[in-house]
This record gives structure tokens, C-alpha cells and sequence, in this order.
């Protein structure tokens, strides 16, 4: 019954449009009263959710996202892509998800991937005469590389979540075969899709600018450089990395650049502020959701269930999946992360599966939701910059689509991707 009670709550708040941190905290509140427990304890597993060190390390990646955007990196990584592959059919699609992972090894968030990439790539490609929803397509689905190649704060919360201890440096290094394998898997479709519609040519601009682009762009790229270099050599943790890429990202933008004030500081520090708001809020509720599920032992019945129907590694793995990508249709990652890590991570390794592999596996097979509908916050977000409706993407995103579906069936069962660079240089 009162397993009835959390998930009917969950359910009928968000059909009304609850947002997604109110409906698990009211569900959980509902599960708790209707178990005899005190409301108070709601409460404390909210605070407890966020009382996590390594979690202070999301506002400041967070920020640091911003104010990479405000400096104008994002514009200078675009350049030097775009003087490298942007010659060929399609060129302009491809230096998007080069792009897209170059500002993803800078700040890790797909939103801010899609926002700061997709405001400077989607007019770029329809002034060349790309499709709006080609342009689009490949801005959202390239964001998403973002969350394999480091640093990214959604492994922080997985690495809280697991309650083992999962180490973010190992997990930073495992993304990065995987973040690399995927983009070159969306340049490839992206070419296809532009041959196949035989979209324009672009142009060599000579090895002069591509050199001068390049030599703009290595102040930006250097951020990742530091934070993995300093994360790996011992020097700082990855908290202590995220303060130090505000700092440095500061620098380069005031210094470097020029191209960042105190006014754009602020501006960024104020919509820093209210983004990590949101993302600690849905962590400490999906904390106490996460509660109500363990005192009902939701977890181990799951592990249970998928027990009974098979022990085989490669069908646990699949079914985990469908499950993730079931889920991840509509609800947001971080919330995800929180409530289904402590269910699916010990059944994973019930069958031999690494922690930090089913991490990666977590961090792609999520990361799809946010680019499928009804709750994908970044498609929605690439159709406000490109100013075109979502129906009208989801028509022809399905090559893109399947591309990130065959990356993670790759790199679900090719465990070697995500586990050499941790077990030749992790801790």
C-alpha cells in the first residue's frame, strides 16, 4: 500500500506539472505518514542529501560553465573546429560535435553545451543554409558528449549516490574513451545525414588561421589540462579542482581575452547561484525518495526481480538499461542518478560489472533522456535557440538517436573503454 502511496503521489504531482523536486519530496512526505514515521525525518534526509563534501564541487563547475560561455570560449573552440573539418560536405555539423566536445572537456554540462555551442553553431549553419532542424539535432545530440568527457559534476552525484565510494577521478578518466568514441560516432552520422541531403561544402581557410585559431583556443582547453593533471598528480581533489577552474577561467577571461567584466561575473555568479540551487534541491529530494524506497525495500525486490528472470552479465546489463532509458524518458538525470544508482549498481555488480564502467554506463544511458521527449531539458533547449518546435525535431532526429543508442551498447559490453585509462593512471 504504501508503495502504492510514494509512486501515486509521484505520478499524479507531476501530471499536473509539479516540478520534478516538489513531486519526490511530497511523495516521500506522503510514503513517510503513511508508514507511521514522522514527518521531521523528511527533513533530515533532505539535509542529509546535500551534506555530502563532494557535492560543494557542482556549484563551482556549474559557475565555471558560465563564465567559460561569457568569456567566449565556446566561440573560439567553434573557430578553431571549424578551420580544421569544416571544408567538407556537412562540415558545419561536423565542427559542432567537435565543438561540443571541446566545451565539454571545459565544463561538463550538456545544457551548457547546448546553450553556449548551439547559440553561436545553430544561426552559423542556417545562414549556410543548413536545415534548422539538422542544425539543432546535431547541437542536442553533441551535448550530450559533454557528460562522458570530464570534468563532469553528474558523476559527482553518481559517485555520492553509490554510497561505496566511487572514485571521481577514476570515473573523469573512464569517460574520456567512451566521450571521444561517442562524438566520432556523431561526426560520422552527421556526415552521412549531410551527404545524404547534400548540404553545402564548406572551405579551407589555410593553415594560417587554423594556427592562429588553435593558439586562441589553448587558454580555454588549458581548464581541463589543469583540473585532470591536478586531480591525477594529487595536487588538489576534484572539489578542490572546480574552485580552481572559477579561478582560472576568471583569469583568462579578464586577462586573456578581455572579453569577460565584473559585469558579466555577476551575471554569472546570480544564474550559477539559482542553476545549482536547483540541481542540490532535486539531489536532497531525490534523497529522501531514495529513503522511502529503501524502507521498502524496493531495491533489493529489484535486484530480486532481475535475478529471477536471469543471472546471464550481457541480459542484467540489458534490461538495466531499457529500464534506464524507460525512465529517463520523464524524469531529469540528477534526480535519476540519486533514486536508481543505490537500485541498479548492486545488481550490476552482483554480475561482475565495475562501478566505475556502470557509471558510464549511467551517465549516456541518462544522458539520452535529456535529449527525448516529453522531459528532455536539452532538446528543449536547443528548440528555444533554434527557434523551431520540438515535434518538428523528433521527426528527424532518429539518426542521431540511434548513434547514441549504438554507443551505449558499444560501451555497455566493450567494459575496456571505459576501464583502461583508470586502470593504467586512476588511483
Amino acid at each position: 500500500m504504501e508503495l502504492l502511496i510514494l509512486f501515486g503521489v509521484l505520478l499524479a504531482m507531476l501530471v499536473i506539472g509539479v516540478p520534478v523536486a516538489f513531486s519526490l519530496l511530497a511523495a516521500a512526505l506522503a510514503c513517510f505518514l503513511a508508514m507511521d514515521i514522522p514527518p521531521i525525518v523528511a527533513v533530515q534526509r533532505v539535509a542529509a542529501g546535500i551534506s555530502v563534501f563532494t557535492l560543494m564541487a557542482i556549484p563551482f563547475f556549474i559557475f565555471a560553465g558560465d563564465l567559460m560561455y561569457r568569456a567566449g570560449i565556446a566561440d573560439r573552440l567553434v573557430r578553431v573546429a571549424d578551420a580544421a573539418i569544416g571544408r567538407v560536405r556537412g562540415g558545419l555539423g561536423i565542427v559542432d560535435v567537435g565543438a561540443s566536445m571541446m566545451f565539454g572537456a571545459v565544463s561538463g554540462s550538456a545544457i551548457a553545451s547546448a546553450s553556449a555551442i548551439g547559440s553561436t553553431m545553430v544561426p552559423l549553419m542556417k545562414e549556410k543554409g543548413y536545415p534548422a532542424d539538422y542544425a539543432v539535432n546535431v547541437t542536442v545530440t553533441a551535448a550530450i558528449v559533454g557528460l562522458l568527457i570530464p570534468p563532469s559534476h553528474n558523476m559527482i552525484i553518481y559517485s555520492a549516490a553509490s554510497g561505496i565510494g566511487v572514485s571521481i577521478g577514476d570515473l573523469f578518466l573512464a569517460g574520456v574513451i567512451p566521450g571521444v568514441l561517442t562524438g566520432l560516432m556523431l561526426m560520422l552520422v552527421a556526415w552521412l545525414v549531410a551527404k545524404r541531403g547534400k548540404l553545402p561544402l564548406g572551405c579551407f581557410p589555410g593553415w594560417r588561421e587554423f594556427i592562429l585559431a588553435s593558439a586562441y583556443a589553448i587558454p580555454g582547453l588549458m581548464t581541463a589540462v589543469i583540473i585532470m593533471g591536478g586531480i591525477l598528480s594529487g595536487f588538489f581533489t576534484p572539489t578542490e579542482s572546480s574552485a580552481i577552474a572559477v579561478i582560472y577561467t576568471m583569469l583568462i577571461g579578464t586577462f586573456v581575452y578581455r572579453s569577460l567584466g565584473w559585469k558579466g561575473m555577476w551575471e554569472a555568479a546570480g544564474k550559477s547561484v539559482r542553476t545549482a540551487a536547483m540541481v542540490l534541491f532535486i539531489i536532497a529530494a531525490a534523497t529522501a525518495f531514495g529513503f522511502a524506497l529503501a524502507l521498502l525495500e524496493v531495491p533489493a525486490a529489484m535486484g530480486a526481480l532481475i535475478g529471477v528472470m536471469t543471472d546471464n552479465p550481457i541480459l542484467t546489463l540489458l534490461i538495466i538499461n531499457l529500464m534506464l532509458l524507460a525512465l529517463g524518458t520523464f524524469m531529469d538525470m540528477a534526480p535519476l542518478i540519486v533514486i536508481t544508482t543505490p537500485i541498479f549498481l548492486p545488481v550490476a555488480m552482483d554480475v561482475g560489472v565495475d562501478p566505475v564502467h556502470f557509471g558510464i554506463i549511467m551517465m549516456l544511458n541518462l544522458g539520452i533522456g535529456l535529449v527525448t521527449p516529453p522531459v528532455g531539458s536539452v532538446l528543449f533547449v536547443g528548440s528555444a535557440v533554434g527557434k523551431i518546435p520540438v515535434t518538428a525535431l523528433v521527426k528527424t532526429i532518429w539518426p542521431f538517436y540511434l548513434t547514441l543508442i549504438a554507443a551505449l551498447v558499444v560501451i555497455t559490453f566493450v567494459p575496456a573503454l571505459s576501464l583502461w585509462l583508470p586502470g593504467a593512471f586512476g588511483s
